[in-house]
């Protein structure tokens, strides 16, 4: 009870700490510096939780102001930061009543049992094609019996593709705005693209089935 407590007071802390001050943050990040360095990934981390600002609009920002690799390196560290975070909070601070939950859907205690036997190639998937959303992914991992070294390093390989194009778009953004909008936008069709033919061979072998 009491780790449970501590945990939904941290959780509230932090997405307080992002919904009132997240316009002086991102003011903050827009400086520069090296204090704006520490607040941009303060700032990531936060959105882990809470998404106060859309991440693309906050590592597209990030990048604009400290370049690609800089702002890979920032955005990267944050969204970790900030993941793990989560991950830990889930396994520590809510697992044992969120296990007593699960018992009663099978098909969330299927996935969390295939997670468990293919969990390094299960969470690189789902950073690389977001089929499930962050914080799903997050909380599971942290109920599952996955180890956290094996979620760290598949979720950071994961993450990488997505800041480092964010990354470069901002970072030419204001050079041209028109590239800048169709690389990302390309690479939403590209994932668009590759979850459609991911559910149309699911689909495909059910029916043979």
């Amino acid at each position: 009870m009491i780790k449970r407590i501590l945990s939904i007071s941290l959780l509230l802390i932090v997405i307080a700490i992002g919904f009132l001050l997240k316009n002086e943050l991102l003011t903050l990040t827009k400086e520069g510096g090296i204090l704006s360095i520490f607040i941009s990934m303060l700032f990531v981390a936060i959105c882990v939780f809470f998404p106060v600002i859309p991440f693309p609009v906050l590592a597209g920002v990030i990048g604009s102001v400290f370049g690609t690799t800089q702002g890979v390196i920032i955005s990267l560290s944050g969204a970790m930061a900030g993941t793990m975070g989560f991950f830990f909070l889930s396994r520590y601070g809510f697992r044992d009543y969120a296990q007593s939950k699960l018992m009663n859907y099978p098909k969330v205690q299927e996935y969390e049992e295939f997670l468990n036997r293919n969990s390094f190639v299960a969470i690189l998937t789902c950073r690389l094609i977001p089929i499930i959303p962050a914080p799903v992914v997050n909380i599971i991992c942290g109920l599952s019996k996955v180890k956290w070294l094996t979620f760290f390093t598949s979720s950071t390989i994961g993450k990488t593709p997505n800041i480092l194009i964010l990354s470069f778009a901002g970072a030419s953004f204001s050079s041209n705005k028109l590239f800048s909008f169709g690389l990302y936008g390309g690479y939403i069709l590209l994932i668009f693209i590759i979850y459609v033919l991911i559910l149309y061979r699911k689909r495909a072998k059910e029916s043979l089935d």
